[in-house]
């Protein structure tokens, strides 16, 4: 059985240190575990996807096949949904940190970030179950906006499906 999690945000998130945790944590109790990355633009800002594979296969691709993601965790709302068309399907649950990074054409004014209860509709309408966590605002209760990522592994694990707890 291969269990596909993708992990999307932009850079600056810690999507890519997120998915390196998971991958340790998986090896270390004797999982297999496969890790693809795909960068946006390589800056600060730019979209950031990763593909997390927990298997007991030899081999098995980092990229996850169309329509398959089991779970989807969502550092940014936006670049979440960007996702949903090619990873989701009817059974994947999505878990979704609440607040929005606004990319340089919205703070710029050349265009308007999308409504935010626009983004919660699409989002449920496209996936199995949706959790929103309000993780930017617990990680600054902990002191930094850099704690985003532990914070959403956290609730990661409260998932049902999720192999690791």
């Amino acid at each position: 059985m291969i269990m596909n999690l993708v992990i999307t945000g932009v850079g600056g998130q810690g999507n890519v240190l997120a998915s390196q945790r998971l991958g340790l944590a998986a090896v270390r109790k004797g999982m297999k575990v496969t890790i693809g990355e795909t960068f946006g633009l390589s800056q600060r800002g730019g979209p950031v996807m990763s593909h997390v594979r927990f298997h007991q296969q030899e081999y098995v691709g980092p990229v996850i096949p169309p329509n398959s993601a089991h779970i989807i965790m969502g550092l940014e709302p936006l670049e979440t949904i960007r996702v949903l068309p090619e990873l989701a399907n009817e059974d994947t649950i999505v878990l979704v940190n609440e607040r929005p990074i606004y990319p340089l054409n919205v703070i710029a004014g050349e265009v308007e970030y999308p409504n935010p209860m626009w983004i919660k509709e699409v989002i449920q309408e496209n996936t199995r179950k949706c959790y929103w966590v309000n993780a930017t605002k617990e990680a600054m209760a902990l002191g930094a906006a850099i704690f985003l990522n532990s914070i959403m592994l956290g609730a990661l694990t409260s998932i049902e499906k999720f192999p690791l707890k």
